[in-house]
């Protein structure tokens, strides 16, 4: 069992920054693939961003790239997403989750079924 949770969230006007954390407490973090996923009002969850076991591969949705950086620390159990230049259409709960596989694909880390812990959500607003 995993158990994630999400902080850094907030209010931010457009072009600002922020960093989202994600804790992982349970089984041995480093022995999962990382990903970021977000849900705007009135749509889907969609994939933001994914980062392997090790932290040497990474992916991103094309509306992030450049924008946003992944990352993690394994001796710290937590995932990082630091958003710069954000958007009013970033706005959205951001979801961190935890994957065993690493993947080789963007197309596979991109399904949700790809992963077996969920943390709950942390708030983004970004203001125009």
């Amino acid at each position: 069992q995993v158990h994630l949770g999400e902080s850094g969230g907030g209010l931010v006007q457009a072009g600002g920054s922020l960093r989202l954390s994600c804790a992982a407490s349970g089984r041995t973090f480093s022995s999962y693939a990382m990903g970021w996923f977000r849900q705007a009002p009135g749509k889907e969850r969609e994939f933001v961003a994914a980062i392997t076991r090790s932290g040497t591969r990474t992916y991103y949705t094309d509306s992030v790239k450049g924008r946003f950086t992944i990352s993690r620390d394994n001796a710290k159990n937590t995932m990082y997403l630091q958003m710069n230049s954000l958007k009013p259409e970033d706005t959205a709960v951001y979801y961190c989750a935890a994957d065993p596989i690493d993947r080789t694909t963007i197309g596979q880390y991109q399904q949700e079924w790809a992963y077996n812990y969920w943390g709950q959500g942390t708030q983004v607003t970004v203001s125009s």
